[in-house]
This record gives structure tokens, sequence and C-alpha cells, in this order.
């Protein structure tokens, strides 16, 4: 079964989101649980929390497919004692709303050397920030997602993907999100059938897929390679649609949230009914 949705808007309440996905026909969706944007925000309330569950069961949303996102402002990798603290704070946060809402992944871009320290120092930094995550709270796995490779941000190798899960000491709380768009600036081909079964093959040796928990479904506005992270509507840019077909008929990609993000949110009812279509699941 494939889970097809999209980062919709949590604005007004958590509660929300739920609500704004079932209106687009989605089976899975992403949100904010506070503002991206901001360090801190005021604590979920009992009565939000509550409303969040009630109205993810009214519209069949098993906690599976959501793919709750942390704030952009988090870098988990900071080469500064202080700074880097600070990102670890918000991290925790941001998993313990997560495990109040009864949810069961956060999404995660890993964290940036800033060219201050070397990659595999940084990487480092990265894995010890998601153990000490773990061990203050319960329930919810850290899900690493793939990363352009703009200035000096980690995660665009399958490599580092890697090297942060083989750190981590409880693997069964480690996983990843692919962003089809970044895969795909970062340097790993999926125009094509062919190219898509050759950087997935080379996924699940480096990384496996059995550490993969979600994917971003997004076209690419910017060439192959180019490591500039611009996302377009599904076939309106550089990667086409030979791609999303691929992922929509492979069994690999089965029971994880596949969530767009996608520039047109004026067309996610269309991008996910085609997707459904694909994967056999029109109505």
């Amino acid at each position: 079964m494939k889970y097809i949705g999209a980062h919709v808007s949590a604005a007004g309440g958590v509660f929300n989101a739920p609500i704004n996905a079932a209106k687009i026909g989605a089976s899975a969706f992403a949100l904010f649980t506070k503002n991206q944007k901001q360090w801190k925000s005021a604590p979920l309330t009992e009565e939000v929390i509550a409303k969040f569950k009630q109205t993810c069961q009214e519209h069949s949303f098993t906690p599976e497919q959501i793919l709750p996102h942390d704030s952009y402002l988090i870098n988990l990798g900071h080469p500064e004692a202080e700074k880097l603290e600070k990102s670890r704070n918000a991290f925790i946060d941001e998993m313990t709303r997560c495990q109040q809402l009864g949810l069961v992944y956060l999404n995660f871009h890993p964290g940036s050397h800033l060219k201050q320290i070397d990659e595999t120092e940084s990487l480092a930094k990265i894995a010890e920030s998601i153990n000490i995550a773990l061990q203050q709270t319960s329930g919810v796995t850290a899900v690493i997602e793939n990363t352009a490779g703009q200035g000096s941000n980690l995660g665009y190798r399958f490599e580092h993907l890697a090297a942060i899960i083989d750190q981590v000491e409880d693997k069964s709380r480690v996983a990843v999100c692919l962003d089809t768009c970044h895969t795909f600036v970062s340097g790993y081909d999926l125009r094509g059938a062919e190219a898509c079964e050759k950087t997935f093959a080379e996924f699940g040796k480096v990384v496996g897929f059995e550490y993969l928990k979600g994917m971003h479904i997004n076209d690419s506005k910017t060439p192959f390679a180019s490591k500039v992270d611009r996302h377009a509507p599904l076939g309106a840019g550089e990667i086409g649609w030979d791609c999303f077909k691929y992922i929509m008929a492979d069994g690999r990609f089965d029971g994880i949230p596949l969530v767009l993000e996608t520039t047109n949110s004026d067309i996610w009812a269309e991008e996910i009914a085609e997707l459904k279509k694909l994967a056999g699941l029109a109505d």
C-alpha cells in the first residue's frame, strides 16, 4: 500500500493538518508541530493533543502515515558548543512534541559543518545529538533527510547517512527520508527506470532499505548534480514522470509516507490523484 500526500498547513492548530490533508485526497501528510522559523513555541495543551488525535482518527490517518518535520533553524552538527546545545534542546523539544501527539517519526535535516570543522567531526556531532535526543524521549524515530548539498550542509551523500546511522546507539529509532529533488541534484540520477534502478541499488547497498521510513516526492527546477535545492511540480522539472512512475510501482516504497513538497499547492490534489493512479490506487 502506498501512502501518498503532501506537507500541509497546520495554521490555527496542529489538528487542522489532517483536515487539510483529507481535503486533497491524501493518505499521508507532513506538518510542522510548531512554527518552523522560531526557536520556541508555546507547549502543546492537552486539549490540542486530544483534538489532533481525534481528527487523525476521523480521517483514518495512523501515526505511520504522518511525517512531521522539525524547525529549519536546528543544526545538530554545529561546530560551536553553545549553538550546538541550543539546537539539541530544540530538537529534543520537537521529539517531545511528536511523542505527545502520538506520532512515531520526526523528519530533520542532519546539519552543517559551516566550514569550521571537517565532515567526519560534524557527522559525529549529529549522531551524538540523535543519541542524546533518543535517550530523553521514547517512541519517536529520528528520520534523517538527505540534502541537496548546498553550502556546507551534510547528508547529500548516502555515505553521510550511513556514517550517522553507524554511530547511533539505538538503531531501531533512526531512519531515513529520501527527497527525490535532493537526491537528484546531489548527484544521483533519477531520469528514467534504469537510472532509478542504479541509484536505489546504491542506496540499498550503502544505507539499506530497512532504514527508509519516508520520502519527499519532488521534481527539480535545477539540473542534475547542481547541488541547488529548488523543487518543481511533478513532471515540470529536470527529473520527469518516469521516476515517480518507478517509485509508485516498486514495493520497496510501500507502507511509508510519500509526501509532496512541490511548489504549487493548488495542484496537490491532482498530483496525488495521478500518483495514486500510478500505484493502482485510483478511486
